[in-house]
């Protein structure tokens, strides 16, 4: 069996963020998703459970942290292509989020990341799997 997993966030004002991440391609699967809950695939493996604050709520009886204020998590996925990174972070702009960082950029790699509309940082990521094994040690 596959492992899968399901990040849960939680979000102020969920069609707003439904719409958001719509924009950047994203889709969920309706048989989890309803008016406090949405649920938004990101591969066959990899979902993130966008959850209402309130409903959020009902699964911890720590303190919620406010993300525009806090960083308690950084989600990160990755592109097909530098183009695809740059194409994803100029609709995230466009669409109210705001830079998290500085690009980054080595031999093998680069990323770029964001702030969604709740304050989440998203960090979009292209890695050469090749050049990365060539830099690994062994």
């Amino acid at each position: 069996m596959t492992t899968k997993i399901f990040v849960n966030l939680p979000v102020k004002d969920l069609s707003k963020t439904m719409d958001f991440f719509s924009h950047l391609g994203f889709t969920y699967n309706k048989q989890f998703t309803d008016d406090k809950a949405a649920c938004m695939v990101i591969s066959d493996d990899s979902f993130v459970m966008l959850l209402t604050e309130k409903f959020f709520r009902t699964f911890t009886k720590k303190k919620v942290v406010d993300a525009t204020r806090n960083t308690e998590v950084l989600v990160s996925i990755s592109a097909e292509s530098r183009e695809r990174v740059d194409q994803m972070m100029k609709i995230a702009m466009s669409m109210g989020a705001t830079e998290a960082g500085e690009p980054q950029e080595m031999s093998f790699m680069y990323g770029r990341s964001f702030n969604d509309p709740n304050g989440h940082i998203w960090e979009i990521v292209w890695m050469d799997m090749n050049a990365e094994q060539q830099d690994t040690v062994h």
